[in-house]
């Protein structure tokens, strides 16, 4: 925050819950563990899964295998043969997750959201690592990039699928394949292309009414063309030099770039007139709002005009306002309101992945295969998620409060 001013990210997130003592959850843990043992064959696998939750709910500073072991008094190697290489389904598990998801959380209005994240790794070894842009540290380095999916709803948010992109140099390559357990039916795929088969395997088995990402997916015309095609409704953040011309421009004379503009040129050309101030929440400090207009418009691409979309632009209020640009294939009769709702379930995912490294050790695996950081995610989500029914049983700041999906519309967008 600049000079007083809410960015719009900070307009659409909820704060942070923090850590509370875990002691008296882990007593539950048990009870929780116990609908996923039926996916682990056998019994000390079962076992080894109920060690590793705990360690990853405890108050280590770092949740690895090692403080793990050391805290359990049990040999690492045991531990690291679970995670590393263990003979259990990671997707079977993850098929249960979803199903006890839909059952806690299940909401028809509710947004499935995409978002990928990096993972600094110092050396080469670790499957699919290359020098590739790595958001967390802000530059290129080594580092293993996840895409996750998640679930935004009126009674909470978390993760519910995840997978490792593989570069192509990485999928090309029989050596390091075999060296670290890839399967031999995984291909290479963008990650848009990941995100979308995620959502066509289990979009269905989840109520929504809506997907988010932001601009790494939403600049791809390949992913919105998907969208639209397998009948998904999308809000998708995408730069602000998207080049885009609205449709009464189709009536002017042709003139340079045939009526194509940035998003960005095409939104400060606007008279104050045009925006429509929206209520967002309630602040310590006042009202929390912000400005928004849309248009239909028709992107450029390969320089010819493609379908018809919405742009959605938002702004803060003040001197110096933040700007955001968005793209939508709702239907006209969706209002304004509806749309930033939906743009505001985006930051759900990324409250997940940051309260995942921060309190349940998404980031602290100690793995170098395919298989191995399949594991670790698997528990880390089961992790996650006990958390979310926790902060729903007790009463506390629930996810779910000030959730996108919720029936306050804006108000209700974020916190």
């Amino acid at each position: 925050m600049a000079d007083g001013v809410v960015s719009v990210e900070t307009l659409l997130t909820d704060c942070d819950v923090k850590p509370r003592t875990l002691a008296p959850m882990l007593e539950r843990l048990r009870d929780f563990a116990a609908r996923y043992q039926p996916r682990f064959w056998r019994s000390e696998q079962r076992e080894h899964a109920l060690m590793y939750l705990k360690g990853l709910l405890s108050d280590l500073p770092r949740k690895s295998i090692e403080p793990i072991t050391v805290e359990h008094g049990v040999p690492r190697r045991m531990l690291q043969r679970f995670v590393g290489a263990g003979g259990w389904d990671d997707e079977a598990v993850m098929d249960e997750l979803r199903a006890h998801v839909r059952e806690e959380l299940s909401d028809p209005d509710a947004v499935l959201v995409i978002d990928g994240s990096a993972f600094h790794k110092r050396g080469p070894e670790s499957c699919g690592v290359k020098r590739q842009w790595c958001g967390r540290l802000g530059k290129t380095e080594n580092c293993q990039i996840g895409v996750y999916l998640g679930y935004a709803a009126a009674k909470g948010h978390t993760l519910v699928a995840h997978r490792l992109y593989l570069p192509q140099e990485w999928a090309s390559d029989r050596a390091r394949r075999r060296i670290s357990y890839v399967p031999d039916d995984v291909e290479f795929m963008t990650a848009w292309e990941i995100a979308a088969a995620m959502v066509e395997a289990y979009g269905r088995d989840l109520p929504h009414a809506w997907l988010a990402a932001d601009d790494e997916f939403g600049r791809s015309t390949g992913f919105r063309d998907w969208m639209r095609i397998s009948g998904e409704r999308y809000v998708v953040d995408v730069p602000c030099s998207t080049a885009v011309r609205p449709l009464n421009a189709r009536q002017r004379s042709r003139r340079k770039r045939d009526g194509f503009r940035s998003a960005e040129d095409w939104a400060r050309a606007l008279p104050p007139s045009a925006w429509t101030q929206v209520h967002i929440r309630d602040g310590e400090k006042g009202p929390l709002e912000l400005l928004a207009v849309r248009a239909k418009v028709q992107t450029k691409r390969d320089g010819r005009p493609g379908p018809i979309e919405w742009l959605l632009v938002l702004k803060t209020l003040g001197a110096q306002p933040e700007w955001s640009f968005h793209l939508s294939n709702a239907s006209d009769d969706v209002p304004l309101e509806e749309m930033v709702r939906v743009r505001a379930g985006r930051h759900r995912i990324e409250e997940d992945l940051e309260r995942g490294k921060g309190e349940v050790g998404l980031a602290h695996y100690e793995v170098r295969s395919w298989v191995g950081w399949h594991h670790h995610m698997t528990l880390a989500s089961l992790a996650l998620f006990f958390l979310v029914l926790e902060q729903r049983r007790i009463g506390g700041k629930n996810p779910g409060d000030h959730d996108p999906a919720s029936s306050g519309g804006a108000e209700g967008a974020a916190a």
